[in-house]
């Protein structure tokens, strides 16, 4: 698979899953992504969350939308809204296809936590509904003083500024959603070794990512939860683990243009979680290659860092790169930029 050319199902036609993720369940692979169209309205659902199947990582047979937009005007995931960065995971406990993605509006003003589930990985997922994480519940990792701090005002969200600054700052962004919910933007899931499923997600106006547990069905959140890298401006994040040792691979928030990758380590998925700066390396290391990370997963003894390259002229010419992590002495990890990878 050519790190510079279009990939192509075993149909011949280009392979449409952006933003997406993988799943190894009974000796295959289910890759689930965006299913992007053409222009720059091609940033909207007008299909659904796509998925393709192999048994090898090389030759990928197309399983069709899984989860279809609606024509209920009323639906969250109406045509034209935004279904982004679709990630499945498979549930032990109920024996479910448990799929979460990040559900807003055409103008990204809705940040809440999209909810699907299927019997099979080949779906079809039913839509179960979207909502903001974690309502009434404060993090772990801050005191009660701090949870307890007054929102004060808060500009409307349409007001704050993007994209890193310091204004965001001055506002207790997580306390005025306390009682509502936390907001959810980019997103990942991840499942320990122990079975313990965990939703990763940017909150606090794309500020600070938060990590939280899920309950045992995987449909809700426990209450427990993290917040990681506060005010860092992070997005594209992914959870692995490897040994004792936990990682996050992330970009910084600067839309469709790339940016430097991001990495963090910690002992376990509450943290306490340490920036190890850009793990990418080679030429165009300083843009991620001219991409955005979206997920890593394992195949075999090999970790695999997902990313996309965006194409905001036209969102269907967008294409992937797939590059091995490989692990350091020092406990962290970097990203060696190859032009094909290859599986078998």
């Amino acid at each position: 698979m050519n790190n510079r050319e279009f990939w192509f199902d075993t149909a011949g036609k280009p392979i449409n899953a952006h933003g997406g993720g993988m799943l190894e369940y009974g000796g295959r692979f289910y890759w689930y992504g965006e299913h992007k169209t053409e222009g720059w309205a091609g940033r909207l659902a007008f299909h659904g969350v796509h998925c393709y199947e192999s048994a090898n990582l090389t030759d990928w047979r197309d399983c069709g939308i899984v989860l279809p937009v609606s024509d209920d005007p009323a639906s969250p995931i109406v045509r034209g809204c935004r279904i982004e960065r679709p990630k499945v995971i498979y549930c032990r406990t109920t024996g479910k296809f448990v799929m979460y993605f990040h559900s807003t509006d055409e103008n990204h003003t809705i940040a809440k936590r999209g909810l699907a589930a299927a019997d099979s990985p080949e779906g079809p997922f039913v839509f179960l509904g979207a909502a903001r994480v974690n309502a009434g519940f404060a993090p772990l990792n801050m005191s009660a003083e701090e949870a307890a701090f007054p929102a004060g005002t808060i500009p409307p969200e349409p007001q704050l500024p993007n994209g890193e600054n310091d204004e965001v700052k001055r506002y207790p962004i997580f306390r005025r959603d306390l009682a509502a919910g936390q907001m959810a933007r980019d997103m990942n899931l991840f499942v320990d070794e122990d079975g313990t499923a965990y939703h990763i997600y940017s909150s606090e106006h794309n500020s600070t990512i938060h990590i939280a547990e899920l309950t045992p069905d995987c449909l809700g959140w426990s209450g427990r939860y993290v917040r990681v890298l506060p005010c860092g401006w992070n997005e594209g994040m992914a959870l692995f683990r490897r040994g004792d040792a936990c990682h996050l691979l992330m970009s910084g928030c600067t839309s469709w243009e790339p940016n430097a990758a991001r990495s963090a380590s910690a002992p376990g998925v509450f943290g306490p979680w340490t920036p190890g700066g850009n793990p990418c390396r080679g030429p165009g290391a300083e843009t991620t290659f001219g991409c955005q990370s979206s997920a890593v997963f394992r195949a075999g003894e090999r970790w695999i860092a997902m990313f996309d390259r965006w194409n905001p002229a036209s969102f269907d010419r967008s294409t992937y790169v797939w590059l091995e992590i490989r692990f350091l002495s020092d406990g962290g990890y970097r990203i060696d930029w190859t032009d094909e990878i290859q599986f078998g």
